[in-house]
């Protein structure tokens, strides 16, 4: 299967959407050669920013360059792009109606050796509050350039969470995303695991074939937008089965499971219904692989969840 890593998608989108709108512009706090925007700063010099480690600094010049008419991309680790900088994005970029793109990497568990400090199991619940704030999570390079594109696009906050590790694209060059729009990957009879990021929407995948030896029919729908949510696709995927599975690399509360609980629960949905993800436990230090199993997002404990709730 072919991989590409996101932040490379990132960072040429980010340099071909330069090319066409001299407004755009890259922020960083001093993390460049982990989300490899240098290549920014090489073709457009003038429009980088470098403003060190200082998170909570980067948005507010963020919040400045938007209100001066730029668009605004400013990355760092998902930790500091949430808990440090919260105030910041919630105050002088989402309450002030500005247009602040803001990209976290290293979600979850795939800070890995960064450790538990590192390691926001929270961001999705902290952001998922902020009114009229626009979360994106893209699940390969493709839906990430897209994603991406669509963020630039759109006058508005916008928070963009992807890890920085290669990961195995899921879809054709040319396919379309819009913002709020879910991708069925896989329909099921039995099952459906409605899966966000790159990490749970492959381990939900491996899932549907250990399932399917034995004659377990699931389906994976790839959310890619939390919010807005695509109610749609999770309801007409959800009438169709007996059991839904929310997965996600982040905490079951207030992320992805809070907000499918919510659409199930006040739709009438009369199956069974799990949340897979951190379950109120910080992080740790650890491999990718390792840190996947203590945790539960592997696809065997997904599948052993299935199997529970169709029993």
């Amino acid at each position: 299967m072919e991989t590409r890593e996101i932040r490379q998608a990132y960072v040429d989108t980010l340099v071909e959407l330069g090319a066409k709108n001299p407004d755009i512009v890259v922020l960083e706090a001093d993390l460049m050669s982990c989300t490899n925007t240098g290549a920014f700063k090489k073709a457009y010099p003038d429009r980088f920013f470098n403003v060190g480690i200082a998170e909570a600094n980067m948005v507010g010049l963020a919040a400045g360059l938007s209100a001066a008419g730029k668009i605004p991309f400013a990355a760092t680790f998902a930790c500091f792009a949430t808990r440090r900088a919260y105030d910041q994005f919630f105050v002088s970029g989402n309450y002030a109606r500005l247009n602040v793109k803001l990209v976290g990497t290293d979600p979850g568990v795939t800070a890995a050796f960064n450790g538990g400090t590192h390691m926001p199991f929270e961001d999705l619940a902290l952001m998922r509050v902020i009114p009229r704030l626009v979360i994106v999570e893209p699940s390969d390079a493709v839906s990430a350039s897209a994603l991406i594109k669509a963020a630039a696009d759109l006058y508005g906050c916008v928070y963009i969470r992807f890890p920085r590790k290669l990961v195995p694209v899921l879809y054709p060059q040319d396919e379309s995303f819009s913002i709020g729009r879910a991708k069925l990957l896989e329909s099921g009879k039995d099952v459906c695991f409605i899966a966000l990021g790159s990490l749970m929407v492959n381990e939900s995948l491996r899932a549907r074939e250990l399932l399917a030896k034995e004659g377990i029919d699931a389906g994976v729908l790839d959310v890619l937008s939390l919010k807005p949510i695509d109610s749609e696709a999770i309801l007409g995927e959800a009438v169709k089965v007996k059991a839904v599975v929310s997965a996600e690399n982040h905490q079951i509360i207030g992320g992805l499971g809070s907000a499918v609980a919510e659409i199930l629960a006040e739709n009438g949905f009369q199956g069974k219904f799990a949340r897979a993800g951190i379950r109120d436990e910080f992080g740790e230090v650890g491999t990718q692989d390792y840190l996947v199993k203590r945790f539960g997002l592997d696809a065997e404990t997904l599948a052993e969840q299935a199997r529970g709730l169709l029993k």
